[in-house]
């Protein structure tokens, strides 16, 4: 099969995948790329996606953990030093010689220095497939920043001490001074050349901004190539640490930016947008690709007589077992001395559960498998590498064991946290979501802010603090702004409805032209889509709206003159219809109103036909107008804002996938109807 289909395939798995983790959220997304990929394997036998380790790191390690430099919250990441760095370093370390001590002694045949390199690469954690799990359950936000922070630099760890490892088994020679020396110049020159690359790359745009380049397309790729750029320049011409130098350079960048926020204002939705969509591509494409070589890999040792298949299995459960184990271990010596002798306020008292929740977070993934399927096939004296099959077999078993068993455990110690924990476990609570979503766009405002807007500015500012008011003054429950938003709803696709019916008696009986007519069409759509938000109203929409495409492609509707009529006087038909199709949805707004009584929610909606009739009404433009299309403009570049600050609560487990949900449908309402005004 050709590179350019096992691609377009690889794409297709991934978008079947995460559709299937919707409907079935407790099993993670990373298992199920992993099964995609593995059914792929068997299946279709003749795909050859083999990446060199060093390839795999710069295209996937490398924006991954830049990615994870520019989000992860420094001030937690220097409160938790201690226990970030010694997880990456001291753990990665006991791992090593603690797990190839166990894995020589377990399996005589696997030699000393190979068991230290399987041990070794089986040291890296990967947070991507927790980061999956915590969407889904709430961990404690410090184990959270644990797992995320020592995965930063663990990579880097566990790969010099894995290249190490395989040289000694190659070469037969081994030394331990060469050994730290070189682990040393990595990690520091690699975390100086990420500050000074990144200072460099964030120099050459401000300065193409002095030269009046602006465009935000082309800085924006300027800063996707940043983390490809900073590794290639750290592992290819200096031999330091690539992976550390982009986590540096990453965190630099978050830095700079919070600097120079006004600067980067108009870039920055779209440079967070291409990153959300390559984000979300590579970790896709990283599970896939790890089920997809697992079959392949393991043949080997299937097939051969002399080792039995169950015996195989044993080993890597037992091997597993022995990692998670040494984590298990570290983490009650280290919280033990935390508490006891480092006296500050966030110290807790060592418990097993968190202990175990720790543990269970060390999930091995690609980098393990990338870095094991990298080994010789042959040593220097021409043998064969000792075990190879029999240790790629082993590092996939661990892999599969620790991510089956976060995916089965965690959520069970989790509930017994969140239960210990109170209230502070919880997801936030909606009116605190929409606060910080409130504070988003506040800040998005006074960055776009300019002399030319500035009173339009000023109002959408004064509308949003006063929104931010009434937010916190509300104290009703969940279950009751689901019924109001769910009534809300209810009362505004009734009126859409009463204007489409005007509207198409408008069509069949008095004559419109037919371009008004689709305009008006497409205008309504877009609007009832926005409230189709549950799957019952969404049938109705795609139904409803396949009827009316069918009777518009077969002449059902009458087409009036259109060429007959000038564009001045279709224009002031189209608004003199759609002020009379407002006009009916009010006088059926105000019926039901007065047939179930004047809510507050009847009256808003009221309140905003009322508004829409007021805007057509106006004769002549005005400065006010002027100022509500700016105030539209920013509104909708406000919007964008929003939906960045959603994907990032929800990325980082703030809030749960129905209140990600609840929160997008109120912004694509807002959007429809900023749109629709803004159209007229």
């Amino acid at each position: 099969m050709g590179l350019l289909m096992s691609v377009i395939l690889l794409l297709v798995c991934l978008v079947i995948s995460n559709i299937i983790s919707h409907y079935i959220p407790f099993i993670p997304t990373a298992l199920t790329q992993i099964a995609f990929g593995f059914a792929l394997a068997l299946a279709f036998p003749n795909i050859r996606l083999e990446i060199e380790t060093e390839w795999f790191l710069l295209l996937f390690v490398a924006p991954l953990l830049y990615n994870d430099g520019r989000h992860f919250p420094r001030e937690q990441l220097w409160q938790m030093k201690a226990p970030i760095f010694g997880n990456a370093i001291i753990l990665v370390l006991l791992t090593t010689i603690g797990g190839g001590y166990f894995i020589h002694w377990l399996i005589p045949e696997i030699p000393l220095a190979a068991a230290f390199a399987l041990a070794a690469i089986l040291s890296p954690t990967d947070p991507v497939a927790v980061n999956g799990i915590a969407k889904r359950i709430h961990l404690p936000e410090k184990v959270l920043n644990l797992v995320r922070g020592e995965s930063l630099i663990n990579d880097a760890s566990g790969l010099v001490a894995f290249n190490y490892a395989v040289a000694a088994v190659v070469t037969g020679y081994f030394s331990l001074r060469e050994a730290v020396f070189d682990f040393t110049y990595m990690f520091i020159a690699g975390a100086v050349l990420g500050l000074v690359l990144s200072l460099i790359m964030t120099w050459l745009r401000f300065t193409l901004r002095k030269q009046g380049i602006n465009d935000v397309t082309l800085h924006s790729l300027l800063q996707l190539l940043t983390p490809f750029l900073i590794f290639i320049i750290t592992e290819e011409m200096l031999h330091a640490s690539g992976v550390i130098a982009v986590v540096v350079g990453g965190i630099v960048h978050s830095l700079l930016r919070e600097r120079t926020e006004t600067v980067l204002a108009e870039e920055q939705v779209l440079t967070e947008n291409v990153w959300s969509t390559v984000l979300f591509v590579l970790n896709g494409i990283v599970f896939l690709l790890l089920g997809l070589i697992i079959p392949p890999s393991i043949r080997a040792t299937v097939e051969n007589p002399f080792i039995d298949n169950g015996l195989a299995v044993g080993y890597a459960v037992a091997i597993g077992f022995a990692i998670l184990a040494i984590r298990f271990v570290w983490s009650c010596l280290f919280s033990y001395y935390e508490h006891r002798f480092k006296k500050s306020a966030d110290t807790s008292k060592p418990a097993l559960a968190n202990t175990l929740l720790v543990s269970l977070t060390g999930v091995r993934g690609a980098v393990t498998m990338a870095g094991v399927l990298s080994m010789p096939l042959a040593t220097a004296s021409g043998e064969a590498f000792p075990q190879r099959s029999l240790i790629v077999f082993l590092a996939a078993g661990v892999i599969l064991l620790t991510l089956i068993a976060a995916t089965v455990f965690l959520p069970l110690l989790s509930k017994g946290e969140a239960a210990a924990e109170g209230e502070n476990a919880d997801f936030l609570d909606m009116r605190e979501a929409k606060s910080r979503l409130l504070l988003a766009s506040l800040k998005k405002l006074k960055a776009e802010m300019n002399e030319e807007n500035e009173e339009a500015a000023y109002q959408l500012i004064d509308e949003y603090k006063r929104t931010f008011r009434r937010l916190h003054s509300e104290r009703d429950s969940l279950e009751q702004a689901n019924e109001r938003r769910q009534k809300a709803t209810e009362i505004r696709l009734m009126a859409l409805r009463a204007e489409r019916k005007y509207i198409h008696e408008a069509m069949n009986g008095e004559g419109m032209n037919k371009e008004v007519f689709e305009a008006f069409e497409k205008s309504l759509d877009i609007r009832e889509e926005a409230l189709s938000t549950d799957v019952r109203s969404g049938i109705v929409y795609l139904i409803g709206k396949a009827v009316r495409d069918w009777k518009r492609s077969t002449g059902r509707y009458r087409k009036r003159a259109g060429r007959d009529a000038a564009n001045v006087v279709k224009l002031r038909l189209g608004r003199d219809v759609q002020l009379k199709a407002l006009e009916a949805a009010l006088g059926q707004l105000e019926t039901y109103a007065e047939e179930h009584g004047k809510s507050g929610i009847a009256y808003s909606v009221i309140l905003d036909y009322k508004r829409m009739i007021d805007r057509l009404k106006r004769p002549t433009a005005s400065f006010d107008e002027i100022a509500e299309a700016q105030k539209e403009e920013l509104r909708l570049k406000v919007i964008d804002v929003e939906r960045a600050e959603i994907r990032r609560m929800f990325g980082n487990g703030e809030i749960s996938r129905d209140q990600a949900k609840e929160l997008r449908r109120m912004i694509n309402y807002i959007e429809s109807v900023t749109l629709h005004e803004h159209a007229e």
